[in-house]
């Protein structure tokens, strides 16, 4: 569907916005389990949406047939004037036209599906010739998506960009003990970002066999140095769903708790989400309300300085537009997500990180977790005992638990070695998994609940 042709579908309506968003999608879908190659899937996909806003309502239209795209909007369009009776807020952006096209070193796309069922197959008979695993998932997948953009305010848009990620998991038995390992990784389209990985998926599956005749740590207040990727999953999921808009505007506590100008840590702690950031699975040039990506301080220097917004959110709560209002696919509609979510690097290195631990915890990885408001629960994928400033022997995994603001102000040390979490995909309200990624430096926190014996 041409251009002109999105302009004329989008004019004479009673609404006052309306937006149209068309999608091409090819995917691919392997799992192993145990010995068996479990699924195999290419999927293609076609179709688009209308959401129109009417005073203050929205009405949201999705389909596959491209056809008669006029009346999908009148649809829309009915649906918002039936529910909306109110003023519309929506933060006002300048009208953008833009075509966009991103090339990956190794495009995921024009690779064979041989070749990757080649590729995690070897990964699970690595896993499956490690002693004493007795069981394995293996989950490879990739999409290419080509999404047009138009609005009734003059903006067009046409983005097309892949995503991969991969995740293995080791499940290794003594009798009745169970233990397990996993890794996750992913790229921006980037297949060569999973490939070659077979000594770190051996290390995992032995990781796992070594947990069998780990000693459990001991409950109680430790404290605890969390490596990057645990330290990103709590960034995420601990603090960042709190900084989403729709979540706070919503929610009369979650307002009297994320007041900006609060103090939530030392100077040395600073937070960002940002698609701007080039290169990472969350990265985008523009969100799918068509507002460019930006780079946003959630905390700086300690202080709750901002929060991700949709552009209704940012009009209802009078703050700046972030760039953040993404949907998984054609049949939902745009609500506020997270992209790249990070704490910023500071100068400790983590052998001074740990030299002044007497006896401590380091938790790294991830297994799971929940959150419910300001309190989170995580699953480490490993832990480690500290003993007198250098890192002891290995233990069962831990499950922190806290509360994130107190945890946030009991950081008392920030690394120099960022890393990002390019694994795994974010969830919420029925969008799952969206890619996102996330990620920190090693950073020492005082005083935090673990649960082991």
């Amino acid at each position: 569907m041409n251009r002109d042709m999105l302009a004329k579908a989008l004019k004479g309506h009673e609404a006052d916005y309306v937006e149209i968003r068309l999608e091409e999608r090819r995917a691919t879908g392997i799992r192993y389990r145990g010995r068996e190659l479990e699924d195999v899937s290419q999927p293609t996909s076609s179709g688009g949406n209308v959401r129109a806003l009417a005073k203050g309502g929205w009405g949201f239209v999705s389909f596959n047939d491209l056809g008669d795209l006029q009346e999908k909007v009148k649809l829309a369009v009915r649906q918002a004037r039936l529910v909306g009776h109110d003023s519309t807020r929506f933060a006002p952006v300048s009208p953008v036209k833009d075509v966009l096209q991103e090339l990956a070193v190794k495009d995921a796309s024009k690779v064979t599906l041989a070749e990757k069922v080649e590729m995690a197959g070897r990964y699970n008979d690595t896993i499956m010739g490690v002693s004493k695993v007795e069981s394995s998932v293996v989950v490879y997948s990739d999409r290419r998506r080509k999404v047009t953009f138009a609005n009734s305010e003059g903006s067009y848009i046409e983005q097309t960009y892949s995503d991969v990620s991969m995740r293995v998991t080791a499940m290794a038995r003594d009798g009745g003990d169970v233990q397990q390992a996993g890794l996750s990784m992913g790229s921006r389209g980037d297949f060569g970002q999973v490939e070659g990985q077979h000594r770190e998926v051996e290390e995992i599956a032995r990781r796992a066999v070594e947990l069998l005749s780990a000693p459990k740590a001991k409950s109680g207040e430790y404290t605890v140095v969390l490596d990057p990727i645990l330290a990103g999953v709590f960034t995420h999921e601990a603090f960042g769903h709190l900084s989403e808009a729709d979540f706070t505007y919503e929610n009369e506590r979650m307002k009297e708790l994320m007041v900006l100008g609060r103090q939530f840590g030392a100077r040395h702690l600073n937070i960002v989400d940002g698609a701007a950031v080039p290169g990472l699975r969350g990265s985008f040039k523009y969100d799918d309300e068509g507002v460019p990506a930006t780079k946003t301080y959630l905390i700086k220097e300690g202080v709750l300085v901002g929060r991700l917004h949709s552009r209704e959110t940012a009009a209802k709560m009078g703050e700046p537009t972030t760039g953040n209002a993404r949907a998984i696919d054609y049949q939902h509609p745009p609500i506020v997500r997270m992209t790249n979510t990070y704490i910023e690097p500071q100068k400790v290195t983590f052998d001074e990180m740990i030299s002044e631990i007497k006896e401590g915890i380091y938790a790294r990885n991830w297994y799971g977790g929940t959150t419910s408001m300001e309190m989170f629960t995580f699953s480490a994928g490993e832990a480690y005992a500290i003993r007198n400033g250098r890192v002891a022997e290995l233990l069962r995994p831990v499950v922190l638990t806290g509360n994130v603001f107190t945890t946030l102000q009991n950081i008392d040390a920030i690394g120099n070695d960022l890393d990002m979490n390019q694994g795994g995909g974010c969830g919420k309200g029925g969008q799952s998994p969206l890619p996102v990624s996330n990620g920190s430096p090693h950073i020492r926190i005082r005083s935090c609940l673990v649960g082991g014996a």
